[in-house]
């Protein structure tokens, strides 16, 4: 059976990025997120925030079908990228996960060098360029190539928290993603390592939308666009960051943004 080919604009609307409707999230009989829509606009940033175990990572897992690699997981209704259901059965997940990338809380480098990190993803996914532009490319995207260009033989596992986070983030976007997803990505770094992924985020911004899951609602307030507030796998507002910050339509994201619960 041919699969769908994601690359195709028919249907797509130009300032949506991705749309969910109806998504919900069922770990065995539980639901984890429940009866979610809402739409992404393209080439911005957007952050889930809400109170530990409300179903951010879960829905943030959703928009590239990374809930499928657990076997308890079962979702309902559809994520539409390019208008097309990311769960149809004629998508390919491994589409689905190039074109929509992810980095995780905890920098995962491969046990490689710097240079490796970035060119064997590049190589598994078929690339035809030419390998060492594609690695510098990269590694500028992410704000690191100034800082590792003459160790780029050195394992990066020798890099800093804050420069292993950012490579991650390089090795994501050599495949050229068109989105790229961000599961609390400064959470185990310190204040000034946290500062350059913030700046990085903002600049990506030009070239990417970006969707990511903070517990820190102050960096949701400087890095994002859109905020979307979840409790209890629901979604109880989604709307303009600044707004929604200082001007929250709902009883309980007044709540928990002035720090009521949570």
């Amino acid at each position: 059976m041919a699969t769908k080919d994601l690359r195709d604009r028919s249907g797509d609307a130009p300032d949506i990025a991705l749309e969910t409707r109806a998504l919900s999230v069922y770990y065995g009989e539980s639901a984890a997120v429940n009866d979610i829509s809402l739409t992404i606009p393209r080439n911005r940033v957007v952050a889930f925030i809400g109170p530990s175990g409300c179903g951010k990572s879960t829905f943030l897992r959703c928009f590239n079908r990374m809930n499928d690699l657990i076997p308890a997981a079962r979702v309902e209704g559809e994520v539409l990228f390019r208008g097309t259901n990311l769960y149809a059965h004629d998508v390919d997940a491994v589409e689905v996960r190039r074109r929509i990338g992810m980095v995780f809380q905890k920098p995962n480098p491969f046990p490689k060098t710097i240079y490796e990190n970035i060119a064997f993803g590049l190589r598994i996914n078929g690339f035809q360029g030419k390998l060492d532009e594609q690695v510098e490319h990269s590694l500028r995207s992410a704000a690191l190539w100034d800082e590792v260009k003459d160790r780029l033989q050195e394992s990066a596992l020798e890099l800093s928290g804050g420069q292993q986070q950012r490579l991650c983030i390089a090795r994501a976007l050599a495949i050229e993603p068109e989105i790229l997803l961000m599961d609390e990505p400064a959470s185990a770094l310190d204040p000034i390592a946290t500062g350059k992924i913030e700046d990085l985020i903002r600049d990506l911004r030009e070239d990417y939308t970006i969707v990511i899951v903070t517990h820190n609602m102050q960096q949701a307030a400087r890095v994002s666009d859109y905020t979307a507030f979840l409790y209890l796998g629901e979604l109880i507002e989604y709307g303009d960051t600044d707004r929604l910050f200082t001007n929250p339509r709902e009883e309980r994201t007044e709540q928990y943004i002035t720090g009521r619960f949570g």
